[in-house]
């Protein structure tokens, strides 16, 4: 991302900002809860002081103690999941901790037929290119990784070998197989857009029963916890270059709760507001996250919205469900009207996201007051938003905000602006 400085009155104006939040705590109005329910408060020195008025501002008009509220019509506040909700991607890094695992209920077939899976023949995007500068096309890829996995199921004993995972992981065609089929992942994406890119990836989970794969994403969500935040690149071994050659990628690790979200969460349910979460990762897998009480988000299971495969009982099938859209960019809002609007007559009043996957449910319904974006330094779509809330961030009332946050530490900081990882300076827009 390029890096654009900030003009020196929207600097001044957020140190001024940050001045005030040092003096006095910026607390949210004494609200009246149920006598279970505690006060909340949000972390002062995690949020933006103007991003936390903002959010009490819409509580006070429309939480349980205004005048107005109505029970019977709860106001309600959608939230993407992941670098909204969490820092980095579970999708991702449970792709990763699969392929680290050998977690897969594939034959050597089955396994062929998805990584090809509706994926356009030919060459990637000029980027995804071997070690040669030749660009990588689809079939040299899968041939290797046809090859790699028939080796890896023959021999590992968690498929239908004798050899354990940590020897079967110090082979070169394991080496291959996780360079090669998590570059696949980025090329497919990048190539073909995520209409066919996020679909695909969640059809690695065929054959598993929903249970199975809970708990695959429960072990995952625990490892990626436990890890640093660190980039890494995987080449493939010289040894085996294949048919597709010597290639590199990279991968994200580890993940963070955010605490920040989490509480604004119970600060919502507190005063009498519904949550949900809308996803473009397979909807069993946020539930994992989004619902089991040691994460701390406490969503309920039904509030929680996502991508859907199509099952045989309790197993998944590589097909994605019928008649339910894509929960990514226009997808999700054409969710929320299905399984929202049709039920309540009306939209939620707060929306957070991070990406283009959220830009249209950002602003695609009338009843939403607030738009919270979590600084990523994006451009495309999200970043038009991002723009149209950086010029908006004197105005008493913006549509748009923009949240910063650390990098390389997951954690928020208390200024609309961002510290990439790797960087040393912090940036308002991408």
């Amino acid at each position: 991302m390029k890096m654009q400085k900030n003009n020196t009155p929207r600097r001044g104006f957020l140190q001024g900002m940050l001045v005030t939040a040092a003096g006095s705590a910026l607390a949210l109005p004494a609200l009246a809860k149920p006598a279970a329910a505690p006060a909340v408060m949000l972390d002062a020195a995690k949020w933006s002081p103007r991003n936390r008025q903002l959010v009490a501002e819409l509580i006070a008009r429309h939480g349980q103690a205004s005048k107005s509220y109505n029970a019977k019509r709860r106001p309600y506040a959608v939230f993407d999941w992941d670098n909204t909700s969490i820092m980095n991607d579970c999708e991702e890094a449970l792709l990763m901790y699969q392929i680290n695992q050998l977690a897969f209920k594939l034959t050597p077939a089955e396994f062929s037929a998805i990584i090809r899976q509706n994926v356009p023949a030919g060459n990637f995007a000029p980027d995804y290119k071997n070690s040669t500068g030749k660009v990588v096309d689809l079939e040299s890829i899968c041939a290797d990784l046809d090859s790699d996995y028939a080796f890896l199921h023959a021999n590992y004993k968690g498929l239908a070998g004798s050899r354990s995972l940590e020897e079967i992981t110090a082979t070169e065609q394991f080496q291959d197989f996780r360079a090669k089929l998590y570059f696949l992942y980025e090329a497919v994406n990048d190539t073909h857009g995520v209409n066919v890119g996020y679909p695909w990836v969640i059809y690695f989970f065929a054959n598993m029963t929903v249970s199975e794969v809970s708990q695959l994403a429960e072990a995952s969500n625990d490892a990626n916890l436990g890890m640093g935040l660190t980039k890494t690149k995987y080449t493939s071994p010289a040894g085996l270059p294949g048919k597709a050659g010597v290639i590199t990628t990279a991968h994200f690790h580890g993940i963070r709760l955010c605490t920040e979200i989490a509480t604004l969460m119970d600060t919502f349910r507190n005063n009498g507001f519904d949550v949900y979460v809308s996803t473009a990762s397979l909807e069993d897998v946020v539930a994992v996250f989004a619902t089991n009480p040691k994460y701390g988000y406490h969503v309920k299971r039904e509030n929680v919205l996502g991508l859907r495969l199509e099952q045989d009982g309790e197993k998944f099938k590589n097909a994605y469900r019928k008649n339910w859209p894509l929960n990514w960019g226009p997808g999700k809002s054409e969710v929320i009207r299905k399984e929202l609007v049709a039920k309540k007559g009306y939209g939620p009043v707060f929306v957070a996201g991070d990406s283009d996957g959220d830009y249209d449910m950002l602003r695609d319904f009338k009843e939403t007051e607030v738009g919270l974006i979590v600084n990523r330094l994006k451009k495309g779509k999200i970043g038009e938003l991002s723009k149209a809330a950086a010029e908006a961030i004197q105005n008493p009332h913006p549509r748009f905000v923009l949240q910063g946050r650390q990098e390389s530490t997951g954690n928020w900081l208390p200024v609309e602006t961002t510290l990439k990882y790797g960087k040393t300076a912090p940036t308002l827009l991408g």
